[in-house]
């Protein structure tokens, strides 16, 4: 068991915990936020609490997995049946990871075929994406449905001024090979870009007491073309693509080895017209997304999927803003959602569909210097249950020009059931409420020594109400559940000279059931630890080469509602170096789980040990 009273202390004493990368750009004015309101706004203007991720700490830190690198951010923690490629979700602030609204490019992609409308991250790899905001605390006025814990965004490359490529390969430990390339450019009025990423290994066991290999293979493709009628009107495409190929252990019952084998065929699409009058002070956005989800299983290679899903969710998207002084905004919306869902398998077949109607109206103000306050609300009108209404606010007072900020929010969170709650022929209930949470924050930014530090505090809590579990009483779904969460997030960038970078991150989620069921009441949520902390160093030194580790610790959880299983807190280290070879090429490597720690995310399933990488980098 890890001490994590002493740990925290003394890693937030050294030089505690991160936001993005440097601690200059750190500082929240200079940082532009999309997730907080749905339009682009300065960080300094946003009362709720937002981590990036940006292109340069992704390249720099050589991670392969979007997993492994948000748990390296305050208030996440994640569980995963296997290696890359096997099931992972993320839970935010100790909520479900059902709960989790996930966006690619802008479309929301939580699966409308899953249990509860989860989004897996086992198949979400880093090789396409150049930027990741992470929204903490419940934001349903601006997301809807499914933004209770949370919120994170992920986002492609924009296109390069005139031209770029870019190429990286690399190699190491169990055959894996990856690799990626893409090409991005504008010319006059029309800018676009193209990018692909193949990933593949023989993997682990997913078993943890297995001792065959399960291989897994994953391409992700992404494109983005904008075109520019005139200084006003712009039309804005782009599309994502994840095909994957996993063999892994059964998980029915105790995990062993077994032949079976899961195929993702995973399409994002996106299609927007941008409209700009009035020197800017009325703009819209009318856009189309397209999400559709293709998972087939089968139990021997070879054969006739025995099962599968598709879900599909059709979304009509109308913002407008209007700016009628340089101090105040008026953000309007409309939405219609139509998540589909279809079944195949086992001798039977299921169609089930719902329409969702949304409309949201959110109000930022500067009253004077240093204020910025945001206020909205948000009514749904679900084809099944009904309407749900929420409520959202926040602000973020500095008295210092941005050098001290103090932010404030309460955010109101609901989800909708999902059509398998709903409809499922042997569970559901289409009597189901959505679940709804309220959601309070209040934290404290601190830049210090010109930019060079930037300390971040936050306290927040979460209580969340009609939560949807299993009902063992009546055989199907029911709002039987009650979760309180609540904790402090702490961060921390450094840059005491410009070659070295240090960021950590320290979290405590005290994540409880509340439900009022003697045999759960009390007790801890599942898979989400207490205590996590982080820490990043990054130095670069004369001669071009640069060198980091990252110091991973999370502490004690249970596997089980019921406590009784427990999952021994671990701490995962890992070092990475690259060096220039002339203007256009690098050459990098890393070592990870470098001390071989032996843990688990998930009771039953196997964990990669020590690891080694290279490869090779080529950008023009």
């Amino acid at each position: 068991m890890l001490k994590f009273t002493t740990i925290s202390l003394l890693a937030l004493t050294a030089a505690t915990p991160a936001l993005a990368e440097t601690a200059d750009s750190e500082r929240p004015g200079n940082e532009i936020v999309v997730t907080a309101s749905g339009i682009e706004q300065p960080r300094d203007e946003v009362g709720q609490a937002i981590t990036i991720i940006d292109a340069a700490t992704i390249e720099k830190r050589q991670t392969v997995d979007v997993v492994d690198l948000l748990a390296t951010v305050p208030g996440v923690r994640f569980s995963r049946t296997g290696g890359t490629g096997s099931v992972a979700g993320i839970s935010l602030r100790g909520a479900e990871t059902t709960q989790t609204l996930v966006l690619i490019d802008g479309v929301k992609v939580n699966d409308p075929s899953g249990i509860g409308d989860a989004y897996d991250f086992g198949h979400l790899l880093t090789g396409n994406i150049s930027r990741i905001e992470v929204l903490r605390g419940s934001n349903s006025v601006v997301h809807g449905s499914q933004a209770i814990g949370g919120v994170i965004s992920l986002m492609t490359a924009t296109p390069a001024d005139g031209f770029a490529a870019g190429a990286s390969a690399e190699y190491g430990y169990s055959d894996t090979l990856n690799a990626k390339a893409d090409v991005s450019g504008t010319a006059g009025a029309i800018s676009g870009g193209i990018g692909g990423a193949y990933f593949r290994t023989d993997g682990i066991s997913s078993a943890a007491v297995g001792t065959e290999k399960d291989r897994y293979k994953n391409f992700a493709g992404n494109a983005r073309l904008k075109i520019a009628f005139s200084g006003a009107l712009s039309l804005d495409l782009r599309g994502y693509y994840i095909k994957s190929d996993l063999d892994y252990d059964s998980f029915f019952g105790t995990p062993a080895d077994s032949p079976d084998v899961a195929k993702l065929d995973q399409y994002v699409g996106y299609a927007g017209l941008n409209l700009g009058l009035f020197d800017g002070r009325f703009t819209s956005r009318a856009a189309v997304t397209w999400l559709r989800n293709d998972r087939d299983y089968y139990f021997v290679r070879g054969t006739a999927p025995d099962y599968g899903y598709s879900g599909t969710n059709l979304r009509f998207e109308y913002q407008g803003v209007v700016t009628p002084v340089d101090q105040a905004k008026l953000i309007v919306g409309y939405e219609h959602e139509r998540p589909d869902y279809d079944f195949l398998g086992f001798g039977s077949t299921d169609s089930q569909r719902a329409n969702i109607d949304s409309v949201y109206a959110l109000g930022i103000v500067q009253p004077f210097a240093g204020l910025s306050v945001t206020g909205g609300i948000r009514h749904d009108d679900h084809s099944q249950f009904g309407g749900a209404t929420t409520l959202g606010a926040n602000a973020n007072y500095s008295p210092n020009d941005g050098a001290t900020s103090f932010r404030l929010s309460y955010g109101e969170g609901f989800k909708a059931p999902s059509l398998y709650q709903l409809y499922d022929s042997f569970s559901g209930n289409s009597a189901l409420r959505p679940e709804r949470s309220k959601s309070y924050d209040f934290g404290i930014d601190q830049s210090l020594a010109e930019g060079r530090a930037l300390i971040s505090l936050t306290a927040f809590l979460r209580n969340t109400t009609n939560q949807i579990n299993y009902d063992n009483a009546t055989f199907t779904y029911g709002n039987i559940d009650r979760t309180r969460a609540k904790g402090v997030e702490a961060t921390l960038a450094l840059r005491p000279v410009d070659a070295l970078n240090v960021t950590a991150s320290y979290s405590y989620i005290g994540a409880r059931d509340r439900s009022g069921r003697p045999a759960f009441h009390g007790n801890r949520l599942p898979r989400r630890a207490e205590h996590a902390v982080s820490l990043s160093a990054d130095y670069d030194w004369s001669f071009g080469l640069s060198t980091g580790a990252t110091l991973t610790m999370v502490g004690d959880s249970f596997d089980d509602a019921a406590n009784t299983v427990r999952l021994d807190g671990y701490a995962l280290a890992g070092i990475r170096a690259s060096l220039p070879v002339g203007r256009n090429f690098e050459v990098y490597g890393r070592l990870d789980n470098l001390f071989d720690a032996d843990y688990a995310t998930a009771s039953g399933y196997g964990v990669y040990g020590r690891a080694a990488y290279g490869g090779v980098r080529v950008s023009f």
